[in-house]
């Protein structure tokens, strides 16, 4: 612990060393800073997906360093301070782990979530379970949420089966709509569908972003191989017919 608590000291050091010294770190404020730390955000999500654990190391570092640049920014106009923000974590933690630091008991991981949910409502004084979802959250990560959010209330679907009935069920109503040609009509009925297959995912055991990610990476892979492919023949990638495409792409799966 102590070696740990002397490197958290050293970075507070360096901060206020570049903080004081350095033109590019003096002008930075929150706002500037904001689309920074969503970068490093997404780039931490990449390691994690790719299970690469020093590009995670790294980006922790990185992330570490924006967490501790709010705050000092923070203290600087005397409205928080490092200190504030990990004893506001520590006591919200306290808070709702009943379980660990009261005499509530649980059976579950799931009754800890909904729990955490129940404590949120009630500590915040919100007037809607799904107050804490950022308005500025992806679609597909937002939807997750809210349906994990209403979860903890009870307002959930009993079984995996009934959300698959739901799904075909918006399939159908997608494939009408899309026979009639009503453009408003099959927008609505593709957001009803990824809905329900998020819910679905979500009853499966199945992070909805995650696994489009990992599709989209496959994808990529894929498809440079059939870049690669076309150089090597010596014709470009559009002189190529789609039937000597998909030869290339089934080679690449093949090698996955």
């Amino acid at each position: 612990m102590k070696e740990k608590l002397a490197a958290f000291e050293r970075l507070l050091k360096i901060m206020d060393e570049l903080r004081a010294g350095c033109p590019w770190d003096k002008k930075q404020t929150l706002e500037s800073l904001r689309y920074l730390t969503i970068e490093e955000t997404y780039e931490l999500s990449d390691a994690i997906l790719e299970k690469d654990m020093d590009g995670i190391k790294k980006e922790l570092g990185d992330l570490m360093l924006h967490l501790v640049f709010y705050a000092k920014i923070g203290s600087e106009t005397n409205d928080f301070d490092i200190a504030d923000v990990l004893h506001g974590i520590s006591e919200k933690l306290i808070q709702r782990h009943p379980h660990i630091y009261g005499d509530v008991k649980v059976a579950n991981a799931d009754e800890v979530k909904n729990n955490w949910e129940k404590i949120k409502l009630k500590e915040k004084g919100r007037k809607s379970v799904l107050g804490g979802v950022p308005n500025s959250l992806p679609a597909m990560v937002k939807a997750y949420r809210m349906q994990e959010k209403v979860r903890g209330v009870g307002f959930d679907w009993e079984n995996a089966g009934q959300v698959w009935e739901k799904v075909n069920e918006e399939l159908e109503e997608l494939t009408v709509e899309v026979n009639k040609g009503d453009a408003k009509k099959m927008e609505d009925e593709f957001g009803d569908l990824l809905f329900s297959l998020i819910n679905y995912a979500r009853f499966i055991g199945v992070n909805p972003e995650d696994a489009l990610e990992r599709t989209n990476k496959k994808f990529i892979k894929r498809f440079r191989f059939i870049e690669e492919q076309s150089k090597k023949n010596g014709k470009k990638l559009e002189d190529l017919s789609l039937k000597q495409m998909d030869a290339f792409w089934d080679e690449a799966k093949q090698q996955e």
